[in-house]
């Protein structure tokens, strides 16, 4: 059941990300229901899911049983997706200063590669599956195209000094060709990988290890992109996002910011 699902889903140009989550999914209400689907059931595993995640995980593991249930021919059985309340600011982004405080740190201490991990999802809004997928040959071409759903491509545009700075390391380490970042096996970092070693990283430099996860640092990237360059619709391109209400968020302050002004400006 889980495999057939899972090479169904592979024929919808999935990230792989998603692809894993879908399949734990699925596995997790099986395992909870004998992999017998009934609206009962179906019903009990929504309020199971609403008690113990959050709304945005309860709405990821109901989008995962329906592309199965539609899958199977069973569309009567779908669930509806719960309402999700809009948080009014963004919550546990990276600061500037603690981005720039990071990247120096990492690269002061030579730890090269991750310095250029962190330099590339804070400078191109990559997706850290976006990242794994970077080889040599992009850095010299200056951008990489990714495939989505539907044969659409989005373009990542690696900026000039980051180019540079890439090309003249990989000349000093001898590198020329295949995937541009590599784990202690010169094979392809996973994502998981990254996220995990970014969070060790964190903690020994006594960091908020909330803050430093892959994803803060596409935040960021749209962040800084939209205070030196306020085009709401470019940075929805450059983001990947399908409609450009998803990319409004960047115009919200950081709960910190939010605390900031308000301390600054409320005195009476």
């Amino acid at each position: 059941m889980l495999d057939n699902y899972e090479k169904q889903l592979r024929q919808t140009n999935l990230a792989e990300n998603t692809i894993t989550s879908y399949r734990h999914s699925l596995k997790q209400y099986i395992e909870m229901y004998d992999g017998v689907f009934t609206k009962k059931n179906l019903l009990s595993f929504k309020g199971f899911l609403i008690e113990k995640y959050s709304p945005k995980t309860v709405n990821l593991r109901i989008l995962a049983i329906n592309k199965y249930l539609e899958f199977n021919k069973m569309e009567k059985l779908k669930l509806k997706m719960i309402k999700v309340q809009q948080k009014t600011y963004l919550e546990n982004v990276i600061s500037d200063a603690d981005y720039k405080f990071f990247k120096n740190k990492l690269k002061k201490d030579g730890r090269m590669n991750w310095y250029f991990i962190v330099r590339y999802l804070a400078a191109t809004g990559a997706r850290i599956s976006e990242l794994v997928q970077i080889k040599i040959e992009h850095v010299h071409k200056g951008y990489i195209d990714i495939y989505g759903k539907g044969g659409k491509v989005r373009r990542i545009y690696i900026p000039k000094t980051l180019r540079n700075e890439t090309i003249k390391w990989l000349n000093e380490i001898g590198l020329d060709s295949g995937y541009l970042f590599l784990n202690r096996f010169g094979e392809k970092i996973t994502t998981r990988g990254v996220a995990h070693q970014l969070k060790i990283f964190a903690a020994e430099y006594g960091m908020d290890t909330k803050v430093i996860y892959p994803h803060s640092f596409r935040h960021r990237f749209a962040k800084n992109f939209l205070e030196k360059y306020n085009d709401l619709a470019f940075l929805a391109d450059l983001m990947g996002h399908e409609s450009i209400e998803t990319t409004r968020i960047y115009l919200r302050k950081t709960a910190n910011e939010q605390q900031e002004i308000v301390d600054k400006v409320v005195t009476w």
